[in-house]
C-alpha cells in the first residue's frame, strides 16, 4: 500500500503514529522551522518514541556520513519515520542507508509501516548520467544525478522490489520547512556544506574513489579537487566546460587521505545561470589525469563500481571516444527520464541539459 499525503506529519491520524512504537530514522534536516522542534519530538511528546536512528557523531563532524542500524532494532516497531535531506545523486550515503532500510523491511515477516517526510531536491530536476549496468541490491537503478526527491525515489524502489509493507510519503510542501527554508540551509552532511555543492557532487563524488581528493577537509568540498602530485603550470591544458572556469589553486585538507599535506589542483567556478553537467566534465577531467599521470593517478575497482558503466569507463581508459561516451550519456538520460515519470509526486518533471 502506497499513499502520498499533503498534510504535515503531526496531523496524521494513523494508529501506528498515534499509539504505536515509532522509530525515527533522521539527520539534522528533520528540524521543523514552524514548530521549532525536531521531527522525533512529535513522538517524544506523545510518549511513543521507541528509537532514534541517526548519524553517530555531531552533524558536521568530518566523515560522519552513515546511519547505522541492525535488522533486530526494527523488530517490534509499528512505524519508522524517515526524514533526511537527499542531495540529488545516487552516491549519497544517507539515501543509500534509506534504501538499505527499505530492503530490510521487505524481508521482515511483520514489518513496520514506513513514512518518508519528503524534502525538495537541492540539485533540482536536472538529470545527469546513466543507470548502473550492474545490479546492486541496496540501490535501485537510477541515474548519477536523478532529479527526484527522496519520496519519489522511495516510491520507485518500493515498486521495483515488490515490497508489501505500507509506504506513505508526506509532501515536501506540507510543512513550514519545505516552504520557508531552502533545501541547503541546513547542511545535509559534513561534505555537503552549501548552495553550490550539490551542483558539482554528481560528478565530483567520483573523485572519492580515486587518489585525487575532491577537497574533502576544506571549506569547499567538490568545488575543489587536487592532489600532491598534480602540477598546475601554464602549460597544462585541463578540460573545461561551458559556463565554467577552472582556477588553479592549492589547499591543505584538515582530514582525509591528504590530511595536513599540501595539494595542488583547481577550483570549479560556475558562471551565474550556467547549467553545469558535472558528470560529463568530471569524466573528461578523470580521462585527462589518467593520461597525464599514468604512474601517480590511481582508480580501483571501487571507482569502477561507483561509476557502474562500462562505456564511460572505457572512455576514461581510451577504448571509446568522447563522442561515443557523450551520445551514450544522452541516450541513457532520456531512458531514465522516461522511467522516472511514473514515480513523480510533484508537477515539475526531470529534464536533461541540452
Amino acid at each position: 500500500m502506497f499513499s502520498f499525503r499533503t498534510t504535515p506529519l503531526e496531523e496524521q491520524l494513523d494508529r501506528a503514529l498515534r499509539d504505536g512504537r515509532v522509530g525515527c530514522f533522521c539527520t539534522q534536516n528533520c528540524w521543523d522551522i514552524g514548530r521549532g522542534k525536531y521531527m522525533y519530538d512529535i513522538f517524544r511528546e506523545r510518549g511513543n518514541l521507541a528509537r532514534i536512528f541517526s548519524p553517530r557523531d555531531t552533524e558536521l563532524t568530518p566523515q560522519t556520513n552513515h546511519i547505522e542500524f541492525s535488522p533486530e532494532e526494527l523488530v517490534g516497531l509499528d512505524a519508522v519515520v524517515v526524514e533526511i535531506q537527499d542531495v540529488g545523486s545516487r552516491y549519497f550515503n544517507y539515501t543509500r542507508d534509506v534504501f538499505r532500510l527499505m530492503g530490510v523491511l521487505k524481508e521482515m515477516e511483520e514489518a513496520p509501516s514506513l513514512y518518508i517526510v519528503d524534502h525538495v531536491n537541492p540539485a533540482g530536476r536536472v538529470v545527469e548520467g546513466t543507470m548502473p549496468s550492474s545490479a546492486d541490491r541496496n540501490v535501485p537503478k537510477i541515474a548519477h544525478r536523478h532529479g527526484l526527491t527522496l519520496g519519489e525515489l522511495a516510491n520507485l524502489y518500493y515498486c521495483e522490489t515488490g515490497a508489501k509493507y505500507p509506504l506513505h510519503v508526506i509532501s515536501a510542501l506540507a510543512s513550514g520547512t519545505g516552504k520557508q527554508l531552502m533545501p541547503w540551509t541546513i547542511a545535509p552532511a559534513s561534505d555537503i556544506p552549501g548552495l553550490f555543492t550539490c551542483d558539482v557532487y554528481s560528478g565530483g563524488g567520483l573523485w572519492n574513489s580515486t587518489n585525487i581528493t575532491p577537497g574533502i577537509g576544506t571549506a569547499r568540498p567538490y568545488e575543489y579537487f587536487g592532489a600532491p602530485f598534480i602540477k598546475t603550470s601554464a602549460d597544462e591544458t585541463v578540460p573545461e566546460a561551458d559556463g565554467v572556469t577552472l582556477r588553479p589553486c592549492s589547499f591543505t585538507p584538515a582530514c582525509g587521505p591528504y590530511e595536513g599535506r599540501k595539494c595542488f589542483g583547481y577550483q570549479i567556478l560556475i558562471e551565474p545561470g550556467a547549467e553545469y553537467h558535472s558528470l560529463m566534465h568530471t569524466l573528461q577531467l578523470i580521462h585527462y589525469f589518467n593520461d597525464r599521470y599514468p604512474h601517480e593517478f590511481r582508480k580501483g575497482e571501487e571507482f569502477r563500481a561507483k561509476l557502474a558503466d562500462d562505456v564511460l569507463y572505457d572512455y576514461i581508459v581510451n577504448k571509446v571516444s568522447w563522442q561515443e561516451a557523450r551520445e551514450h550519456i544522452k541516450v541513457e538520460e532520456q531512458k531514465w527520464i522516461r522511467k522516472s515519470r511514473k514515480y513523480l509526486l510533484y508537477e515539475d518533471a526531470p529534464y536533461r541539459i541540452k
